[in-house]
C-alpha cells in the first residue's frame, strides 16, 4: 500500500436592473442553467463559511504537523509544509521510516520512499506531478476553480451521517472526477467522494472532514478519516497543530536530503 498520498473564483456580476430581471425569468424556464447557478451560489456560501476570500488569499505559508494512521500498527507523525505558489514539502513516519515528498511549485518533484528495497531520493514521475497540484494548492479546488482548469456542476443532494447534504462534481484540468459534499447548516466540507491509486489500480475511496477549528479567522478540518468501501483499507489524519504565515525558506522545497539512520541500540552492559 502506498503510503504517499495526502491531501482543494471570485464572483463579480454587474447587471442593470431591466436586464437582471429578464435574466432571472430565464434562469426560471431552464433547469439546467440553474443547477449551473446552485453550484456556484454552494460554492460561494462555502468560501464565506471558511473564513471568506480575501482571508483564505492572505494566507502564503501554511504548516499542519500531527498523526497519520493507516490501521493498527501502521501509525505516526507527520508534517506538511507549503508556501505560495504551489511549493510543498510532506513527511511521514511509520514504523521509524520517512518518507519525504517535496515539490518546487514550478516543475520538479521528488520522493524518497524508505519502504522500497532500494531506498533513495528519485524524481517525481509525470503522474505524481499530473496529481501535486491539488496536493499543493492550499486555496482548494473551489477558489478560483475555472482558472484552475476545473469543471464544477451540482449534482443534487446525498445523505451524509443523516443530513442532506448539497453534492458537487469536480472534473479537474487532468480529467479526473471526485465529488465533495457540503454540510446544509455550516456549508463547510463534510465529505470527499473518489478514487485513489493503491498499486497499480484505483480504487473507490471517500474521506470524511470533521472537528472543525479556527485558525487565524480560517476554518480547517484537524480530523479526516478516510476509508476504501467494502475493503478493510483505512486512514486517519489527526491535526496537533495548524499554522499559517509562518516562515519557509525555499530551500525547503527543493530535493530532500534522506533522514540519517536511526543509531543501533547500545548492548546492555555485561555483569562484571
Amino acid at each position: 500500500m502506498s503510503h504517499s498520498s495526502a491531501f482543494r473564483s471570485p464572483w463579480r456580476t454587474v447587471f442593470f436592473l431591466g436586464f437582471f430581471l429578464a435574466l432571472s425569468l430565464v434562469l426560471a424556464l431552464y433547469p439546467l442553467t440553474a443547477s449551473a447557478q446552485t453550484a456556484d451560489e454552494v460554492i460561494n456560501k462555502y468560501i464565506a463559511a471558511r473564513g471568506g476570500l480575501a482571508k483564505i488569499r492572505a494566507v502564503k505559508s501554511e504548516r499542519v504537523s500531527g498523526t497519520i494512521s493507516f490501521g493498527p500498527g501502521a501509525d505516526g507523525p507527520f508534517l506538511v509544509e507549503r508556501k505560495r505558489p504551489l511549493k510543498m514539502h510532506m513527511e511521514i513516519t511509520i514504523t521509524g521510516k520517512t518518507l519525504i515528498r517535496s515539490y518546487d511549485g514550478k516543475s520538479a518533484g521528488w520522493i524518497y520512499n524508505p519502504f522500497g528495497p532500494t531506498p533513495s531520493v528519485t524524481a517525481m514521475s509525470e503522474a505524481d506531478l499530473r496529481g501535486v497540484f491539488d496536493e499543493a494548492d492550499f486555496e482548494g479546488p473551489f477558489v478560483d476553480y475555472k482558472t484552475k482548469g476545473n469543471k464544477i456542476e451540482y449534482a443534487g443532494r446525498e445523505d451524509v451521517e443523516g443530513k442532506s447534504d448539497y453534492k458537487l462534481k469536480l472534473i479537474n484540468k487532468n480529467g479526473d472526477t471526485s465529488f465533495f459534499l457540503f454540510d446544509p447548516d455550516t456549508y463547510l466540507i463534510s465529505k470527499w467522494e473518489g478514487n485513489r491509486k493503491v498499486g497499480d489500480k484505483d480504487v473507490p475511496w471517500e474521506s470524511f472532514f470533521r472537528d472543525f477549528r479556527e485558525v487565524d479567522g480560517l476554518k480547517y478540518p484537524f480530523l479526516i478519516e478516510s476509508d476504501a468501501p467494502g475493503t478493510e483499507q483505512i486512514q486517519k489524519i489527526a491535526a496537533d497543530k495548524i499554522e499559517v504565515n509562518v516562515p519557509m525558506d525555499d530551500s525547503r522545497f527543493g530535493k530532500p536530503t534522506p533522514p540519517a539512520p536511526a543509531a543501533a541500540p547500545a548492548d546492555p552492559a555485561k555483569p562484571e
